[in-house]
Formats: C-alpha cells, sequence, structure tokens
C-alpha cells in the first residue's frame, strides 16, 4: 500500500525557517518524482516544488523560489522541504504528493503557520 507521511510542520514568526519530511513507502521511490503542493484557506492547492527522480532537476513556484528547497534521500525514501525568508502568505497546509500507476498519491498534509 502506497503511503506518503508528512512531518516538520509547526508555527515560525516571519523570516523563521521550518523543514518538512516526508516517508514514503509502497513503491520503487527512487522511480518517481515528487512534489510538494499547499492549500491556504479558502484557496486552491498550489504546486509548490517538484523534484526529479534522481534529483538533478527541481523546480518552484516564482513566489519560493530563492527561499525554498527541494531534495530527496532516494536511500532512506525521504523528500524535504527546506523553507527559509517565511511569509505571512506562505502559511498553508502543506502536501506531499508523487504520480504513480497513472494515479496521484497525498500524504495527510503537515500545517505551516507564519505568524508573529
Amino acid at each position: 500500500q502506497l503511503q506518503l507521511v508528512e512531518s516538520g510542520g509547526g508555527w515560525v514568526q516571519p523570516g523563521g525557517s521550518l523543514r518538512l519530511n516526508c516517508g514514503a513507502s509502497g513503491f520503487t521511490f527512487s522511480l518517481y518524482a515528487m512534489r510538494w503542493y499547499r492549500q491556504a484557506p479558502g484557496k486552491e492547492r498550489e504546486l509548490v516544488a517538484s523534484i526529479s527522480d534522481l534529483g538533478s532537476i527541481t523546480n518552484y513556484v516564482d513566489s519560493v523560489k530563492g527561499r525554498f528547497t527541494i531534495s530527496r534521500d532516494n536511500a532512506k525514501n525521504t523528500v524535504s522541504l527546506q523553507m527559509n525568508s517565511l511569509k505571512f502568505e506562505d502559511t498553508a497546509v502543506y502536501y506531499c504528493s508523487a504520480f504513480v500507476r497513472s494515479r496521484d498519491y497525498w500524504g495527510q498534509g503537515t500545517q505551516v503557520t507564519v505568524s508573529s
């Protein structure tokens, strides 16, 4: 059974940092690109960052470029999102995602709250 489990969310002041982690199981992790999405209250889910199967290609939404870094460890079946210089507008539930065997899989999400 494919599972994605996020961790690392929490509360942080503007300008602070958080690191999100996602553990994957139930599929051959190293063969698939991975993505982080987020959904803020009242807004649609947004693709934040993606990373290719071997980690050589990464992409980011413009609003997080230069502040967020996606990475993966294929030996540990984990994908991470390092978030620096956090802003109020980064507040959202963050989801780890994979497109495997023709369907999207999602974790349960982890809340990130940026507040003073």
